[in-house]
């Protein structure tokens, strides 16, 4: 009976949410057949299972899982799961009476067990209703086992375990998050008044609806496992990186020039970020420690210069690479950002297009945003922050006063790696080559 576990989807993930399965429980699966849509700390992804045989779900949809967590198991002819002590059981008739079998099961087995608080086998609960020195009535499924009508609840991973916690039965709850899921403030409010001895005849003053308080009503949104990574990477950069920020304005009135030529002659034209991906990756291979990190003591400089690119995505941010971007022509990085981004909105970006990064740019300037400072984002030197190209009073080589588009670059540099004159030196680089576009044609 091979098991199917959460895989490693990327090189940073830690744990996967099931979004949904693509086969439904006791269909037969082949080898490379897709089983499951996973949300990983990058991208949702397709799974395909490795064995043949007659598919049975493990893991709920909605249910976050550490990797290496079964999540399903492949059958073969004859074989049937294994109730609660390992042994084979045979498989009921009919699907609901299997349902309910194994919820019958489920309920025995925590009925008896004797195992600590936490085990995969349903005892936790059984313990945490100890502990609190109450026992569920027979009647009631306890929550969090894994079996019977309970796996069926949409309800988030907070309040799975603080419904088995609290001794809270999910199927009997209505949630108020996205599409009816149950949320943490749902079974605190269902758990209220058991913590207060029982539902009072006649209570002294009507109690507050549940998450109101001075604020209004209150909603909490469960993290998607990609803005739970973004949190906690945006947090250890916080914590661990001593970083700098170096500015300067790029007069980019000749680049605006020559893109509009472009778009005349040809129909279209690489973007303003285009040719500043292309322009930090010349100046990133002249200056190899921006292309690298501090790592345990030491600078890792890297042999490839591969710019990420931040993509505002529903919810959440997403940074896809362009590979060997000081090689590549700003034609073939307009291509590449264009459907990196695309396919980063609806989810169908490669775990591999969103790993290898060596340097990142970040660019607020199409909503208007002229200034800002980024994060560095953890294991690389420095981030760039563009603005937006704004027209401004200058003064040319005869001291006539003229309009120019100049535009605010900040660079954001781990001290540890990059002291003040390195992230001088590599935007002044920068600068030059934005104010002499014909260079990044090349």
């Amino acid at each position: 009976m091979p098991e199917i576990t959460m895989p490693r989807l990327s090189d940073s993930m830690e744990e996967g949410t099931i979004l949904r399965w693509l086969v439904a429980d006791g269909d037969a699966v082949a080898r490379g057949d897709e089983i499951a849509e996973i949300e990983t700390d990058k991208a949702n992804m397709t799974y395909e299972v490795d064995a043949a045989g007659v598919f049975r779900a493990v893991a709920s949809v909605g249910d976050a899982l550490p990797v290496g967590a079964v999540i399903a198991v492949v059958l073969a002819d004859g074989e049937s799961m294994p109730d609660s002590n390992g042994a084979a059981a045979a498989p009921p008739a009919d699907p609901v009476d299997s349902e309910r079998a194994r919820a019958g099961r489920g309920a025995g087995a925590r009925a008896s067990s004797s195992a600590p608080a936490g085990s995969a086998s349903g005892a936790d609960a059984e313990g945490a209703g100890a502990a609190a020195g109450t026992v569920a009535p027979p009647s009631t499924p306890a929550e969090g086992d894994g079996s019977g009508s309970e796996r069926r609840v949409k309800a988030s991973p907070i309040a799975r375990r603080l419904a088995r916690e609290l001794g809270v039965g999910l199927a009997s709850l209505v949630g108020s998050g996205p599409g009816g899921r149950i949320v943490k403030v749902d079974v605190e409010a269902a758990a209220a008044p058991a913590a207060a001895g029982g539902p009072a005849s006649a209570p002294s003053a009507p109690a507050p609806a549940p998450g109101a308080t001075g604020k209004g009503e209150v909603a909490t949104v469960e993290l998607s496992s990609i803005q739970k990574t973004i949190a906690r990477r945006m947090a250890e950069s916080r914590a661990t990186v001593p970083d700098i920020q170096i500015r300067t304005e790029a007069d980019v009135t000749d680049l605006l020039a020559l893109r509009a030529q472009m778009k005349a002659a040809r129909g279209s034209a690489p973007s303003v970020n285009d040719f500043v991906v292309k322009a930090c990756g010349l100046a990133l291979r002249e200056q190899p420690r921006v292309n690298g990190a501090y790592k345990d003591g030491a600078f890792e400089l890297y042999g490839r210069v591969n710019v990420g690119v931040a993509v505002a995505a529903e919810g959440t941010l997403i940074v896809p690479t362009i590979f060997d971007a000081d090689a590549q022509p700003v034609t073939a990085i307009a291509q590449q950002t264009r459907s990196l981004a695309e396919r980063a909105r609806n989810s169908t970006v490669l775990p591999p297009e969103l790993s290898g990064g060596t340097f990142t740019v970040s660019n607020l300037g199409m909503f208007g945003v002229t200034s800002f400072t980024a994060i560095v984002n953890p294991g690389q030197a420095a981030i760039l922050a563009v603005g937006a190209a704004v027209a401004r009073p200058a003064f040319d080589d005869d001291g006539q006063l003229v309009k120019r588009s100049l535009m605010d670059l900040s660079l954001s540099c781990d001290h540890r790696i990059l002291y003040g004159a390195d992230a001088a030196q590599f935007l002044a680089r920068l600068r030059e080559l934005l104010e002499a576009p014909f260079a990044l044609l090349a």
